[in-house]
């Protein structure tokens, strides 16, 4: 019996119509009718002709390996890799090369990077600090000046000393107020200065961080912490890359993606896990709540990946 055959009458036996696989698969109906047809010439290339038999038969509970062996062999192709092979291969070669492996610059750079940041930070808040004080102290220097030449004026005459004697009254007055405004407004600027800090050290501290806690051949699983209730997700690729995204097991988006776009995903509030499938994920980009996660700093030689991340509170 043919693979398009016995994936039909699998999807008979459970009760399941082309439109109820094409929602729980992702899979376009008119791919799902070439590859029951055994039409594979008629999907995107050979990559997705394995990838979409291979989700066609876990929706119908098949046994994925043994029909993708037979499809090598339908299409003549039985000496080439399956993408598993592959992924076991480059595992075992990076696991006998890595514990020989130097740490690349940019692994070094991003190692430091958040020391980096908060340096560039306090030396900015520093440096805000040590200009407001040198204007002000700039400001009470001119104050002083002119208070002098209000004083020196005073010995021109006896009739001019009256007045400019009221005059310096008033200056000397005015330049009181002046510098109790200069107080104020320096209180004012410590106190802003002084929130703006807390609310930093706040954002700071409740910053979220991705963590990796395993590896496992071509599955690699994270721990998400300091996330916001509503996770937004922002796929993106660098050249067409096949990609799908679950939250807590139910499939939330799956498409391809050609180089250049990019697709946004919010997921449902109390997502407690994230499931990402991979294609090409030296060619994806992922983006969580606005930061980019680079799950590439892991393997970076892996094409095709499970990511799993657990959302800690």
């Amino acid at each position: 019996m043919s693979i398009g055959q016995t994936l039909k009458d699998a999807r008979s036996d459970k009760g399941l119509t082309l439109d109820d696989l094409q929602q729980n698969t992702k899979i376009q109906k008119r791919y799902l009718i070439a590859i029951e047809e055994d039409n594979f010439a008629a999907l995107p290339g050979e990559f997705y002709v394995r990838a979409f038999v291979k989700q066609y038969a876990e929706a119908v509970d098949l046994d994925s390996k043994e029909l993708l062996l037979q499809l090598a062999e339908q299409t003549g192709k039985d000496k080439e890799a399956t993408p598993e092979e592959v992924v076991d291969s480059r595992t075992k070669k990076r696991k006998l090369t890595e514990s020989n492996k130097a740490p690349s610059k940019f692994e070094t750079l991003y190692t430091y990077l958040p020391t980096i940041i908060i340096v560039v930070v306090v030396v900015a808040i520093v440096g805000s600090i040590y200009f407001v004080t040198l204007n002000n102290k700039k400001a009470d220097a001119q104050i002083d000046s002119s208070s002098s030449k209000v004083s020196v004026s005073s010995d021109v005459s006896s009739t001019t000393k009256k007045a400019s004697s009221t005059k310096k009254a008033s200056s000397t007055k005015k330049a009181s107020s002046e510098k109790s405004v200069s107080s104020e407004k320096k209180t004012e600027v410590a106190t802003k200065k002084a929130k703006s800090t807390k609310k930093t050290s706040k954002k700071t501290s409740s910053k979220q961080k991705i963590t990796s806690t395993q590896v496992d051949a071509s599955t690699f699983t994270y721990e998400l912490t300091g996330s916001k209730a509503k996770t937004t997700i922002k796929l993106g690729a660098d050249a067409t890359a096949w990609m799908a995204v679950s939250a807590n097991g139910s499939q939330q988006w799956q498409g391809t993606l050609s180089s250049g776009a990019s697709h946004t995903v919010t997921l449902p509030t109390g997502t407690e896990s994230i499931t990402f499938n991979l294609g090409n994920s030296k060619a994806t980009t992922i983006t969580i709540n606005g930061q980019k996660f680079n799950f590439l700093k892991e393997d970076a030689t892996t094409t095709v990946r499970t990511i799993v991340i657990n959302v800690k509170d």
